[in-house]
This record gives structure tokens, C-alpha cells and sequence, in this order.
């Protein structure tokens, strides 16, 4: 993806692709951006958490995530949740008029 000055951008993916994200839905987070990917770094809940770590993992606690990859900088946070019943939606960019699925899962 390309910011509004054209640069290139770190992205955190989420898998599978529904917000907000629950840990009982075994979730997956990528670090996508440039620079080599085992050099990526980790945030949960605002502090550092994983140096040299892997670009990819399985999430097993909830907390909001984020990664650093050399060249492109932080990504966005995405926040992985434990709650009992959740409202979600799928994890892709919305514009005015698009059709949605909402799902209630519990």
C-alpha cells in the first residue's frame, strides 16, 4: 500500500480477515513492508516485545499488536480481543455505499 506521500508502508495483516479479532479464533498476524522480514520487531499494548522476531504468528494473548520492519516504520495497531461475543465485520477498506456482511459470534 502506498501512503498519501507515495511511501512505502508497513502493513499488519490479520488472518483470518474479520475485526475486531478474537484469540479463540487461533488468529494469525503478518508484518508486511520492505526490509528484511527477520528483522521485524514487535509492540503489544504499547511496549516492545519481540526483537529479531518472526514476520508471521499465531497470536496467544489478546493485547493490540504492532510490528516495525527496517525502511517502512510501525504499522497501524491492530487489537486482538478475548470477549465471549463479538460483532464482527470483514477486515478490508469500506467505502460509502459497499455492501457488508456482519457476523455475531459467540
Amino acid at each position: 500500500p502506498l501512503s498519501p506521500a507515495g511511501a512505502q508502508t508497513t502493513q499488519l495483516l490479520v488472518e483470518p480477515p474479520w475485526r475486531p479479532a478474537v484469540l479463540w479464533d487461533r488468529v494469525t498476524l503478518t508484518c508486511q513492508g520492505s526490509g528484511a522480514a527477520d528483522a521485524t520487531t514487535w509492540y503489544k499494548d504499547g511496549q516492545h516485545w519481540w526483537q529479531k522476531g518472526p514476520y508471521r504468528f499465531t497470536v496467544t494473548e489478546s493485547g493490540t499488536y504492532k510490528c516495525d520492519r527496517p525502511g517502512t516504520g510501525i504499522s497501524p495497531p491492530m487489537s486482538i480481543l478475548n470477549e465471549r461475543l463479538v460483532l464482527q465485520l470483514e477486515a478490508r477498506v469500506l467505502m460509502e455505499g459497499d455492501m457488508v456482511t456482519l457476523r455475531c459470534r459467540g
